[in-house]
């Protein structure tokens, strides 16, 4: 197969200081993208600040002949990101939303300012930067963007109640994007990594890290993002060299209210139909929802897009 090029394409990477980010900006770089290389330069926990880790990657990509500049902007401040590549590249072709924080502790423990935080950087910021990246794709016809969510939101995992529902908000978001913007050629897709990096060092031994090379992440990210991908909505498990996608799985359920069932005694009564999935069903839009909905009431749902 022929080498994925980017040339002329400008690729915005939030969070591109170190670990996955990095990964990212560097593989892009390398297959001839511009790359605004995003990052506040705090550490795990979203503390501090520093333009050290942004300008180490722009100095990297640049003496290997890449085209990059930094930027080192809260993801909150999405239009003053986007117009710096604008400022810059003069287009925004690609986004990788990478940038994220962890705030880890129990939900008893957890506090308003722990939760608050990592909402802002993993889902609010992530939703700004693209509000901003999204009218200039729409103008161009074409557009690529990525959202980062995480084994966490999907499945759950103890101690980081904000960062799943952060990380399940964020594959909402991506799934009705994906939704708002085929008709303009702007594919959106989300990608769930486990992959070395500061944040997946405090859940994780050394010994499992150390196999996990975020460089493993990015050419699917890099795929995903090229004009020769027509994929879209697709949420996609990757680490370690391994890639799979994730769909939706719903058992065929029990019509229990149709014979005036539909009381808790009736829900009892039928829980191992409603939970059985020897037939199941594998809805992928809003409207599978609806239609099923028109079979059991006999009532037509047209309004449904």
């Amino acid at each position: 197969m022929d080498e994925l090029h980017f040339d002329g394409k400008a690729v915005i990477v939030t969070g591109a200081g170190t670990g996955l980010g990095r990964a990212h900006a560097l593989e892009f770089a390398r297959r001839g993208a511009k790359v605004l290389v995003n990052d506040l330069g705090t550490d795990s926990t979203g503390s501090g600040r520093s333009s050290t880790s942004a300008d180490e990657v722009v100095d990297t990509i640049r003496a290997a002949g890449g085209i990059a500049e930094a930027d080192y902007h809260s993801v909150e401040h999405g239009e003053a990101i986007v117009g710096r590549a604008l400022d810059h590249f003069q287009r925004v072709d690609v986004l990788v939303n990478n940038a994220g924080i962890l705030r880890d502790r129990s939900f008893k423990k957890q506090t308003d300012d722990e939760w608050d935080l990592v909402y802002r950087v993993h889902l609010l910021g992530a939703a700004r930067v693209t509000k901003a990246a999204w009218p200039h794709m729409m103008a161009q016809g074409n557009g690529r963007v990525i959202f980062t969510s995480s084994a966490a939101g999907i499945y759950g995992n103890f101690g980081q109640a904000n960062y799943s529902a952060a990380k399940l908000g964020v594959l909402g978001l991506a799934n009705t994007l994906a939704v708002e913007g085929q008709s303009k050629n702007i594919l959106v897709n989300t990608i769930a990594p486990v992959a070395a990096s500061r944040m997946l060092a405090t859940v994780l031994p050394d010994e499992v890290t150390s196999v996990l090379d975020p460089t493993l992440i990015s050419p699917l990210v890099a795929y995903l993002c090229h004009d020769t991908s027509n994929e879209t909505g697709g949420l996609f498990e990757v680490g370690g060299g391994w890639i799979a996608k994730l769909r939706w799985q719903r058992s065929q359920g029990a019509d229990i209210g149709r014979n005036g069932e539909m009381t808790a005694e009736g829900v009892a009564a039928s829980w191992d139909e409603i939970v059985a999935f020897d037939r199941a069903e594998f809805p992928s839009a809003i409207q599978d929802t609806f239609e099923k909905l028109e079979q059991i009431t006999s009532h037509p749902f047209d309004w449904v897009n």
